[in-house]
């Protein structure tokens, strides 16, 4: 009878431990991490295949008031895009990825708590990260240069309005130029305040190459910096002399000295010649009988 009643005891622990944690054979989202670039933040995550469901719920740390992204309900994806959600941007959010299906309803009633799975926090506005900036070079003089820098467009609207980083960062966006004569491995860095930056105390009839990124400081180091543009290099008309290697100067020298070598040589074989010509003919004359 003890062993009955001890089996029983078992058994009522068993059944309210799986409620309390689930079957451990309902997939939960592994993997969990935000992607974001130039403020459109996608929740990603991974699953194995399965009838299953996933329900996405977010909130800020600031209320913890848990709210369902409604793009993201019920859905068999393994993404959920909560751009629009995450607003305002300077705030740390948490997402929350809950396992779903009518068979874990049926089996353990409406108040079980379903398997899930929660986000890192995340910060879009110091966190999310800033794409390649696109810029133009326009000269002012020899030594100075201005570079006409472009912001990339966000997924945030505002009234209407489609934001660019420059609208969201607003003065925590500054702007980093390394610049470097063409051919050279030294490098120089601006930071600058203005997307219209000027470079200035550039060596006149050098042709320099430059780069630019999105520098915010106020982030934590590993997030201040966006991707690097690609390189535009300034165009200096220059003779063609200036463009020479090392390597070329040596073949001209040493071709112009083989010809300077060959025209000597004709020269005094020319002069030689001419003056046992002029020999041979005054011999000729003073041997002419009288």
């Amino acid at each position: 009878m003890t062993l009955i009643k001890a089996l029983l005891y078992f058994g009522v622990c068993m059944t309210a431990w799986s409620m309390t944690t689930g079957d451990s054979s309902v997939p939960t989202a592994q993997n969990v991490h935000w992607a974001s670039l130039d403020f459109q933040t996608i929740l990603k995550w991974t699953v194995e295949e399965s009838e299953y469901t996933y329900s996405v719920l977010y909130c800020a740390e600031i209320d913890q008031y848990w709210s369902e992204a409604p793009d993201c309900i019920t859905t068999s994806e393994s993404e959920c895009d909560l751009t629009q959600q995450l607003i305002p941007l300077d705030r740390n959010y948490q997402a929350d990825i809950k396992t779903e299906s009518d068979g874990l309803g049926n089996t353990y009633g409406l108040d079980y708590d379903l398997p899930h799975t929660f986000s890192p926090t995340f910060n879009p506005y110091k966190e999310s990260n800033i794409s390649a900036l696109e810029f133009s070079l326009m000269d002012v003089d020899e030594g100075t240069i201005i570079l006409n820098i472009t912001h990339p467009l966000t997924s945030i609207h505002v009234r209407g309005k489609q934001q660019t980083i420059k609208d969201i960062l607003k003065n925590d966006l500054k702007y980093k130029i390394i610049y470097y004569k063409s051919g050279s491995t030294g490098k120089r860095e601006k930071i600058s305040d203005s997307n219209t930056a000027e470079v200035s105390g550039l060596d006149a009839g050098q042709s320099y190459c430059f780069m630019v990124a999105a520098f915010i400081p106020s982030r934590p180091k590993a997030n201040q910096h966006g991707a690097w543009s690609t390189q535009h290099c300034r165009q200096i008309d220059t003779h063609f002399t200036q463009d020479l290697s090392l390597g070329a100067w040596v073949g001209i020298i040493f071709i112009l000295t083989v010809a300077l070598v060959i025209f000597i040589t004709a020269t005094v074989l020319c002069c030689k010649r001419k003056h046992q010509r002029h020999k041979n003919l005054q011999t000729s004359q003073s041997s002419v009988p009288l």
